[in-house]
């Protein structure tokens, strides 16, 4: 095994090296502190790395993303439910798996009747992803937290989180809850839980709805981001499937993380608003004085296109063709996509239209309001979830995740008695 070596202080140790399956280099610093009594650095955990996954892996340099080793590009046409078994159980299921994982989860889709209760003590301002936290963490008092029990707790969260997301939507414009279908696709059914009413039928359109089952596909595992490490990072400590996915949606949350494809929307309003003059805020984009950035361009991770946008970038053309909408934000977005695939500016420092830009797009068409846009992403992340918490949870020497920290405040000093202050 090679290793690297670390010199401190006038001592020298030798740190082994990782090497991964498609090449990565790691260097193990488990002994550093134990053998100098210093830590390493590394705000953000952007050089550190907390596992070793089985799950998937990402090349930002060539825009490559594998899910279990297969390329992205090739799960065009595969249904969500087939990539969600790839990915939580380790490998491609046969027919008769995927029927029998089909048939459980049809079987779970229902809530518990009293659970409803909790979902309509909600305000119908509540924002989504509050409700959604709130009621993944509650399916922890309704099914058993035992070894026994933690597979069928997997197929349970995974039947009953869509019929959750599509309630707290319903709860949020006040009609009534819409039960799930048996009959209809994963996506299908979540479309026909979101906007069916009892007053009349509603027909899946197809379009949209192999739109969303590639949305949620492409958006069910991306290695280790801030979600995903947060539910490793809760789960490292025993706690259970629900409560680890549910701190995995709280850290969704964050507008730095889930909120980009509704800060695309928003930046979109903003141009509409001033008379639709997206050339200004091109203008200003490329200004480093202005302060001004265009969001749904580039990627942190991706120095290439991403991937998953080349994919999306079909569906979105065809839901905007399909529908016919005549949106003004649409408008806008098209006009920027042209300009950043033919602009040097954009092309030359590689700020293509990343996935949050036609996620945004393709939302919206469909008719799905902005605050909902996270809820999505917690969809068609769950599968990634799931898998990163069962990886973990089947180690065999887990430890819990607990990092170093610099202390950076007062040194020593004696403390003073109130009546002395």
């Amino acid at each position: 095994m090679s290793s690297a070596k670390f010199v401190y202080d006038g001592k020298e140790i030798e740190l082994p090296i990782i090497t991964g399956s498609m090449g990565e280099v790691g260097v193990d610093i488990s002994k550093l502190r134990s053998s100098t009594g210093a830590i390493t650095m590394d705000l953000g955990y952007g050089n550190t790395g907390s596992c070793q996954s089985e799950i998937a892996f990402i090349d930002g340099e060539q825009g490559v993303l594998l899910y279990r080793g297969y390329p992205i590009e090739e799960m065009v046409g595969a249904s969500f439910l087939d990539i969600s078994y790839m990915l939580i159980y380790g490998h491609l299921p046969s027919q008769d798996q995927l029927n029998k994982f089909r048939k459980d989860l049809d079987r779970h889709q229902l809530i518990p009747e009293n659970m409803k209760k909790i979902l309509e003590g909600y305000p119908n301002t509540a924002h989504p992803m509050a409700i959604l936290s709130s009621m993944v963490s509650s399916l922890s008092a309704y099914h058993p937290d035992t070894p026994e029990e933690v597979e069928n707790n997997i197929v349970r969260l995974m039947a009953k989180l869509p019929t959750i997301c599509a309630f707290s939507y319903k709860q949020s414009v006040g009609q009534p809850h819409i039960y799930p279908r048996s009959d209809l696709t994963f996506a299908g059914n979540f479309l026909h839980m979101m906007f069916a009413t009892p007053c009349e039928p509603y027909q899946v359109d197809p379009v949209l709805e192999e739109a969303l089952n590639m949305l949620l596909i492409l958006h069910a595992d991306h290695e280790q981001n801030c979600s995903t490490s947060t539910v490793r990072m809760v789960g490292s400590s025993g706690a259970n499937l629900f409560a680890s996915i549910a701190a995995g949606v709280c850290a969704l949350w964050g507008p730095l993380h889930g909120g980009a494809n509704q800060e695309v929307i928003e930046m979109l309003e903003m141009i509409r608003d001033d008379d639709s003059n997206y050339q200004k805020y091109v203008d200003m984009a490329k200004d480093k004085k202005s302060g001004f950035r265009l969001f749904g361009f580039g990627h942190r991770v991706y120095k290439n296109f991403d991937p998953r946008a080349r994919i999306l970038k079909v569906q979105a053309d065809k839901v905007l063709e399909r529908l016919g909408i005549n949106d003004p934000l649409l408008e806008i977005a098209q006009a920027l996509e042209e300009v950043a695939l033919k602009d040097s500016y954009f092309v030359e420092r590689s700020l293509y239209p990343n996935v949050d830009f036609y996620s945004g797009i393709i939302y919206r068409a469909m008719g799905i309001p902005t605050n909902m846009f996270t809820v999505m992403f917690a969809l068609g992340r769950l599968p990634g979830w799931i898998a990163q918490w069962r990886e973990l949870h089947n180690e065999t020497s887990k430890r819990i995740c607990r990092p170093r920290q610099i202390y950076t405040g007062e040194p020593r000093r004696a403390f003073v008695p109130l009546d002395k202050r």
